[in-house]
C-alpha cells in the first residue's frame, strides 16, 4: 500500500507544561455571568434528582461504587476479584483467591444499601462465600477442610457467579452479534452506539493479527446490520492502535508507521464503505505523538475523502488536549475533510504520575488535581464547540455539572452529541432525554469475553470511583446536591492551588535531601530529537586507550592514595557531600557525552544508557546525603553521670573499588562514591573492558571537588586487580562481579596477615521469578522480556529462571516468546534497537556453548536470529527440574520450569537450593502467596507484581533504573556504613576524683 504523508508537520507542545501557568489561563476563562450560571445550576439539579431517584431493579456502576468503595476493604477486594478471578483455570488457585480477597472485607456482615438485584446478588453471594472460610484458618488448612465439608465448590461457584453477574451486566455482548441483537431495539437517531473490542495490547505479532480480524469482522457486522440514517446518527467502532501492533512505542517510529498505518486505513475504508463512526480510542501521554502521526498520515488516504466518520479520543487530564484539539482542526481544514473527536477525562491517571516520578521528568503530563481535569475538560469543550461544523464534538462524562455546563456553552443545541458507558449514566442521560428530546447521545459498549470485560469494568472503577468523584457521590442522599455543583474553578480557587499537595514534582519525589535524577520522555519527539542529535555530534570524542598499569604503577597508586586519605578523612562531611552533589550536577549536564561512550564501549542502547547515568546520579546524591547524616557531626551516646560519650565514624583507609563492564558508570560510581563519602582515599580499578568510562568519571570526580591524590585510577586486567587487593596498605575491597572472582578475593585477603581487610561484595546469580494462575499474562510478558533480554540479558539482577504455574504456562510462553520476536537486535546508536551485542567475543562464545547444550537438554520455545558480530539472539528453553540450572548464565537466555500449583513448596526449596539470593520476582494476586514466598527465601531485592489492569511496578524490573536509591548498592546507611569505622570517645568530666568519687559514694 502506498502511504501518503501526512499533510501538516509533526504535533509538538510542551509535554508537562506548569500547572499553576495553565490554572492561570482557565480561571480567567471558567467564569460565566450569573444568569448563565443560574441555568447551569437548574439543569444540573435536575439531573442529580432524577439519579437519586432512580429505581432501575438491576443496578449499575454507581450503585456498585457506592456499595463497595474503593476506599473500603471490601471494595478492593472485590475489585482485585473481579480483575482476576475468571481467568483462573485450576480450582486450587482460585479458591485461595478467592479466600485471600474475602479474607481481608467483612462480606459477613456487610449491610447492603442498595435495592438494586446486582448489587443484592453480589453482595448475597460474597457474603455466603464468607461465611463458609472461617476465621484464623490458614490457605493451606482451608482449602482442605472446605472440600470436605463441600464448602469449596460452593465458595467458588458463587465467587464466579457474582462475578460474571456482573459481566452480564456491564457487557453488551460477549459476541459483536449479540451485542448488535441487544443494541438494536435501543438504536434511534438520538441513541447511538460505538463498540469496543475488548483486549490489551498486543505483545506479537499474533495478538496484532488477531485483533485486526476482531476488528474487521466487528465493522463488517456493525455495516450489515446498520439502518441508513447519515452521519452522525449511525453506529461506531472504537480501535486501539496499540492493539494493532506489538511495539507501539515513539522509539520504534519508523516501524510503526510501516507496518501499523496500512492496517489502520484497511480498517478506516472499511468504515467508510458502511460510514460508520471510526473512533482512534486514546492511549498513554507517552504515545500520543506517535497517535498523531498514524493518525494524520492515515486520514490523508485519499481513498477516505469525502468521510465524515473518522474520529479520535482526546484526554482532558492531559495537559496538551487544547494544543491537540488545534492540531486535529487544522488537520481536517488540510484536507476539507470533517472529523469526530470524542472528548474524555481519562484513565490511568495513577500510571501517569508514577511513570513521571520514574522517569525524572520536569513535571507530569497530567494534571494532579480532579479539579483541574475538570477545568480542562470544559475549556476545551467550549473549544470543540467553537469549531462546529468542522469537528463534531462528542462530550464523554457521567457528570451532572459537566453536562449542563455544556449544554449552557453550546448555544446552538446542534452538532454535537454525549457519550456515556454501557452500565454508567442511565438515569442521567434518561432523564436528559426527556426534557431535552433533541441532544443525542451515544453509549459506548464494550464487546468481548467476560475475562477481558472484568479487567476493563475494574479500569472504570478506578476512573470513575474516587471518593470525589460525580459517580461515587451522586447517589448518595447524604452529599447536599450544592456539593455536587461546585464549580471546578471555585474548587481550585487561585492557580497557586493548581499542584497537588501531596503530589511532589519528580524532582522532588524524595524531599529536601536530594533531587531526582533527571530523565528524558521518549515519547516527546523534540526531547528525543535533541538527545540523539546531542549523543552523534559526542561519538568522535569517546576515542583514545587507557594503557593497562604495571605492577609498579598499582602499587605507586596505593602509596600515594594512603598519603591523600589523611587530609580527606579530615575533610568536613559536608564538604565531602557538596563535591558528590556537583559531580551529580555535571554528569546530568554532560549526559551525552557519557551515553555516547556508554554506547561504543559499554555496547549499550540508548534506554540503557540514559538509564545507567541516572542511577550514576543518584548514587552521587544519595551518598552525599546518607554521608551528611552519618559522617556530620559526632552522635552523643547515654552513659553515667560526668562522663561524654560520643560515636563517630571515620575512613578506614585505602578502598580498592573493583566494577564489572556491564554498569560500568553506575557501579563504577556508585563504589567510587560510597568510600569517598565514608571518607577514604580510592584505587578503583574498572573492568578491562571499559577503560574509558571510568577514566572519564574519574576526571569528573576530581573536577567536583575530590583531590586527585585522594582518587586514583589504575586501569588493566584481573592480573592488576590482584595486585591491589594484595597490597599490605590497603583497608577494604569493594567488588561487584561474579561469585568466583569474589571468592578468589576473599581467599587471598584471608591469607594476609596483619588487620582483617573487608570485603563488600556484590556478585548474581540465579536470580528467579515465580508466576501463579492469577498473574495477568500481558504483565508477565512485558516484565520477563524486559528482565530476561533487554540489555542482552547482561545484567546481575536479570531474570534467569521463571517458574510458570501448569495451568497457565503454555499461554504464558506463548506470549513471552512472542514478545521477544518483537524486539529488535542491532546496533546500540540506533534508538529503535532493543537489544545490542554482548560485552565481547569471549562472552558471546560461553553464551554459544550454553545455548548449544541447552538445545540438547532442554525443549527449546524459542531461539531467536541474529545479524553478524558479538549478538546473542534471545532464548527460551524449558527444563524439566531446576536443578539442570546450576550457574548464572550472563546474557539473554531464559530458563522455564512448570510447577503444579499443590507443588508451591517445591519451587520455593529449589530456589533456596540454588544457593543464590540477589533478586527475586513474583507475579501474584493472592497475598498469602507473596508473604510466603518474601517470608521464606532470603533474598536481597524482591519484586512483586500484583497491581491490577497494567500499572507498571518499575521503569525496569530486575535492575537497572528504577525508583532512585534502591537495591544493594544504595540500601541504605547500613551499606555506606560498611566502608567506615566506628570510633566511641569516653571523657570523664567529673570533678575532684572523677567517677571513682562519684561511685563510692562520697558525703
Amino acid at each position: 500500500m502506498l502511504i501518503p504523508p501526512s499533510p501538516l508537520p509533526p504535533f509538538s507542545a510542551p509535554y508537562a507544561p506548569d500547572d499553576r501557568m495553565m490554572a492561570t489561563r482557565l480561571l480567567q476563562a471558567a467564569r460565566l455571568d450569573a444568569a448563565r450560571e443560574g441555568r447551569i445550576d437548574r439543569t444540573a439539579t435536575a439531573l442529580i434528582e432524577a439519579i437519586r431517584a432512580n429505581d432501575d431493579p438491576l443496578g449499575g456502576v454507581e450503585d456498585m461504587l457506592r456499595e463497595f468503595a474503593l476506599s473500603t476493604k471490601e471494595g478492593l477486594a472485590l475489585m482485585v476479584l473481579a480483575e482476576a478471578l475468571l481467568r483462573v483455570p485450576d480450582a486450587r488457585t482460585a479458591d485461595q483467591f478467592i479466600e485471600d480477597k474475602l479474607g481481608q472485607g467483612d462480606f459477613v456482615h456487610h449491610e447492603t444499601r442498595s435495592s438494586a438485584f446486582l448489587v443484592n446478588a453480589s453482595a448475597w453471594a460474597l457474603g455466603m462465600s464468607a461465611r463458609v472460610i472461617q476465621p484464623g484458618e490458614t490457605p493451606q488448612g482451608t482449602i482442605g477442610r472446605l472440600t470436605k465439608r463441600l464448602g469449596a465448590p460452593a465458595v467458588r461457584a458463587a465467587t464466579r457467579q457474582a462475578m460474571r453477574l456482573m459481566g452480564n451486566h456491564f457487557v453488551l455482548g460477549e459476541t459483536i452479534e449479540a451485542a448488535l441483537s441487544r443494541a438494536q431495539p435501543h438504536s434511534s437517531r438520538h441513541q447511538r452506539y460505538s463498540f469496543d473490542m475488548l483486549g490489551e495490547g498486543a505483545r506479537t505479532a499474533d495478538d496484532a493479527a488477531r485483533y485486526f480480524t476482531s476488528y474487521a469482522s466487528a465493522i463488517e457486522a456493525i455495516g450489515r446490520t446498520a439502518d441508513d440514517r447519515p452521519l452522525p446518527d449511525r453506529p461506531g467502532i472504537s480501535v486501539k492502535l496499540s492493539a494493532l501492533h506489538p511495539r507501539f512505542e515513539a522509539v520504534s517510529r519508523a516501524r510503526v508507521m510501516r507496518e501499523l498505518v496500512p492496517r489502520l486505513i484497511d480498517l478506516a475504508r472499511q468504515a467508510k464503505s458502511y460510514d460508520l463512526n471510526f473512533t482512534v480510542d486514546a492511549e498513554e501521554a507517552d504515545r500520543l505523538e506517535l497517535s498523531l502521526d498514524v493518525i494524520s498520515t492515515a486520514v490523508a488516504d485519499p481513498l477516505l475523502a469525502g468521510w465524515d466518520g473518522f474520529g479520535l479520543a482526546i484526554q482532558a487530564y492531559q495537559k496538551r488536549a487544547a494544543d491537540v484539539i488545534d492540531y486535529v482542526d487544522r488537520l481536517a481544514r488540510s484536507l476539507d475533510r470533517k472529523m469526530m473527536v470524542r472528548l474524555v477525562k481519562g484513565a490511568y491517571w495513577d500510571t501517569e504520575i508514577k511513570r513521571a516520578q520514574e522517569r525524572g521528568l520536569d513535571g507530569y503530563p497530567v494534571f494532579a488535581r480532579k479539579a483541574m481535569t475538570d477545568l480542562n475538560y470544559l475549556a476545551c469543550a467550549k473549544q470543540l464547540l467553537a469549531l462546529r461544523p468542522r469537528i463534531f464534538p462528542q462530550f464523554a462524562t457521567h457528570n451532572a455539572l459537566t453536562v449542563a455546563t455544556i449544554l449552557e456553552l453550546a448555544t446552538d443545541q446542534s452538532g454535537f452529541e454525549f457519550q456515556r458507558l454501557h452500565g454508567m449514566g442511565e438515569a442521567l442521560y434518561a432523564k436528559l432525554g426527556e426534557d431535552r428530546s433533541d441532544i443525542a447521545h451515544r453509549t459506548y459498549a464494550p464487546v468481548g469475553s467476560h475475562r477481558d470485560l472484568l479487567a476493563y469494568l475494574v479500569r472504570r472503577l478506578l476512573e470513575n470511583g474516587a471518593n470525589s468523584s460525580f459517580v461515587a457521590l451522586a447517589a448518595d442522599e447524604a452529599v447536599p446536591a450544592s456539593h455536587l455543583r461546585r464549580r471546578p474553578a471555585d474548587i481550585i480557587g487561585r492557580a497557586d492551588n493548581a499542584n497537588h499537595p501531596h503530589i511532589p514534582l519528580p524532582r522532588d519525589l524524595y524531599g529536601p535531601k536530594r533531587r531526582n535524577s533527571r530523565g528524558i520522555e521518549f515519547g516527546e519527539r523534540a526531547a528525543l530529537t535533541k538527545l540523539v542529535s546531542a549523543i552523534a555530534a559526542e561519538q568522535l570524542a569517546p576515542a583514545g586507550s587507557i594503557a593497562e598499569a604495571s605492577d609498579a604503577e598499582a602499587n605507586a597508586a596505593v602509596a600515594a592514595a594512603l598519603d591523600g586519605f589523611r587530609d580527606w578523612s579530615r575533610t568536613p562531611a559536608s564538604i565531602r557531600a557538596a563535591a558528590l552533589e556537583k559531580a551529580a550536577d555535571l554528569l546530568e549536564a554532560r549526559a551525552a557525552h557519557f551515553i555516547a561512550l556508554l554506547q561504543r564501549e559499554g555496547r549499550k542502547t540508548l534506554d540503557d544508557s540514559v538509564s545507567e547515568v541516572r542511577e550514576a546520579v543518584d548514587f552521587c546524591r544519595y551518598y552525599a546525603a546518607q554521608g551528611r547524616e552519618l559522617f556530620g557531626e559526632d552522635r552523643a551516646l547515654p552513659g553515667p553521670t560526668g562522663e561524654s560519650n560520643m560515636l563517630c565514624l571515620r575512613g578506614r583507609g585505602v578502598f580498592v573499588a573493583i566494577s564489572p563492564w556491564n554498569f560500568p558508570l553506575a557501579i563504577f560510581l556508585g563504589q567510587v562514591t560510597a568510600a569517598l563519602m565514608a571518607g577514604n582515599a580510592v584505587v578503583a580499578k574498572p573492568a578491562e573492558q571499559t577503560p574509558l568510562i571510568a577514566d572519564a568519571a574519574v576526571r569528573l570526580l576530581h573536577e567536583a571537588g575530590v583531590p586527585v591524590s585522594t582518587l586514583h585510577l589504575v586501569a588493566g586486567a584481573g592480573r592488576v586487580g590482584g595486585v591491589l587487593v594484595m597490597h599490605p596498605d590497603i583497608a577494604g575491597v569493594v567488588f561487584t562481579g561474579s561469585t568466583e572472582v569474589a571468592r578468589t578475593i576473599n581467599r587471598a585477603l584471608a591469607a594476609k596477615d596483619g588487620p582483617i581487610v573487608p570485603l563488600i561484595a556484590e556478585t548474581g546469580g540465579i536470580n528467579a521469578m515465580i508466576v501463579d494462575a492469577t498473574a495477568l499474562p500481558e504483565q508477565v510478558a512485558d516484565d520477563v522480556v524486559t528482565s530476561a533480554f533487554r540489555s542482552a540479558g547482561q545484567r546481575c539482577s536479570a531474570l534467569r529462571l521463571l517458574f510458570l504455574q501448569d495451568d497457565v504456562a503454555d499461554r504464558m510462553i506463548e506470549m513471552i516468546a512472542g514478545a521477544a520476536r518483537e524486539l529488535v537486535i542491532g546496533d546500540p546508536c540506533d534508538p529503535a534497537t532493543h537489544i545490542g551485542p554482548v560485552i565481547d567475543a569471549e562472552a558471546k562464545q560461553r553464551l554459544d556453548a550454553h545455548i548449544e547444550r541447552m538445545e540438547q537438554e532442554a525443549r527449546v520455545h524459542f531461539a531467536g536470529q541474529t545479524p553478524q558480530g558479538n549478538y546473542v539472539a534471545p532464548h527460551i528453553f524449558e527444563l524439566s527440574d531446576a536443578g539442570q540450572l546450576t550457574e548464572e548464565v550472563f546474557g539473554p537466555v531464559l530458563h522455564v520450569v512448570r510447577y503444579r500449583a499443590d507443588r508451591f513448596d517445591q519451587v520455593l526449596q529449589s530456589i533456596e537450593r540454588s544457593g543464590y539470593g540477589l533478586t527475586l520476582g513474583i507475579h501474584s494476586r493472592i497475598d498469602d502467596t507473596v508473604e510466603e514466598a518474601i517470608e521464606r527465601l532470603q533474598v536481597g531485592n524482591i519484586y512483586v507484581n500484583r497491581n491490577m489492569i497494567g500499572a507498571i511496578v518499575g521503569v525496569q524490573p530486575f535492575g537497572g533504573h528504577g525508583l532512585s536509591g534502591t537495591g544493594p548498592k544504595a540500601g541504605g546507611p547500613h551499606y555506606l556504613a560498611r566502608f567506615a569505622t566506628e570510633q566511641t570517645v569516653t571523657i570523664n568530666t567529673a570533678a575532684a576524683g572523677g567517677n571513682a568519687a562519684l561511685m563510692s559514694g562520697g558525703e
